[in-house]
């Protein structure tokens, strides 16, 4: 627990300890938003409203598939984004050789862009898109621009090949690592593991409005924009890949993990 950027407390138990990492689940995708700023801040991308098929140039847009060309960054961020799928189809995409086309491969269809569906699989499309418009691997720009700035140990890449092996990654107490697909494109929407202390070191940038030792790391612009109301799932709103709890005008916001990995 920090408050005014100072540990007022701290706690391990069940066999864990302070630098331990433990898998963080769908608070990857928060982080993921943040590294999409950053990419934003240093021009690489240019802005919420760049079409997504701008950064994946040669993908082959299906017959009669129109409404995937005008999907955006900011419909991948605020999960406004139209999928073909009711049940999202892990097996389908993590079992092909390249996770983000087969994400893309996935949107549009019937719905609308504009209507809120959460996915995780959907998400990978921003992986891909952060690996292009940087020309870098995700973990090599989470470090440079995030990690390592932030004083947290680079994640070492894993490689999950099958079922089985993707079961055990989420299982594993004691796991580590940052999942990626066999091109070497990292996780966006789950995949990371972190220690509780690194956790706290990615909402005490929020708080500080994106500074870290007084030195900007994101731009306030974008951590505003991140945990304000851009969609709704029910009545929760819902930023860029945060959830604003306690209503449109509240203050507080997380970062929300399966299994309680909350940054809040």
């Amino acid at each position: 627990v920090k408050k005014n950027d100072e540990t007022v407390f701290e706690g391990y138990f069940d066999g864990y300890h302070r630098d331990g990492t433990l898998h963080v689940a769908s608070v990857t995708k928060s982080i993921v938003s943040a590294l999409i700023g950053i990419a934003i801040d240093k021009g690489f991308i240019k802005n919420t409203e760049q079409h997504i098929l701008d950064f994946f140039h040669g993908y082959k847009i299906k017959r009669g598939e129109k409404t995937i060309q005008k999907i955006t960054i900011r419909d991948l961020l605020t999960m406004t984004a139209p999928y073909k799928f009711n049940h999202e189809p892990y097996t389908k995409v993590y079992s092909s050789d390249d996770w983000s086309k087969a994400a893309l491969d996935l949107l549009g269809g019937k719905g609308k862009i504009g209507e809120f569906k959460y996915t995780t699989v959907g998400i990978q499309v921003l992986s891909g898109i952060l690996a292009n418009a940087t020309a870098k691997s995700i973990t090599e720009f989470a470090t440079e621009n995030l990690f390592t700035p932030l004083d947290i140990n680079t994640p070492k890449n894993v490689t999950i090949r099958n079922k089985d092996e993707y079961f055990a990654f989420l299982r594993d107490r004691q796991v580590s690592g940052w999942v990626i697909d066999p091109k070497g494109v990292n996780t966006a929407g789950w995949g990371l593991a972190l220690s509780t202390n690194d956790m706290a070191k990615i909402g005490q940038l929020c708080l500080n409005m994106g500074k870290w030792n007084g030195k900007p790391i994101l731009s306030s612009k974008w951590i505003g924009n991140s945990v304000k109301e851009h969609s709704k799932c029910g009545e929760r709103p819902y930023g860029y890949l945060w959830w604003i709890i306690n209503g449109k005008n509240s203050k507080d916001y997380a970062a929300i993990g399966d299994g309680g990995n909350v940054i809040f």
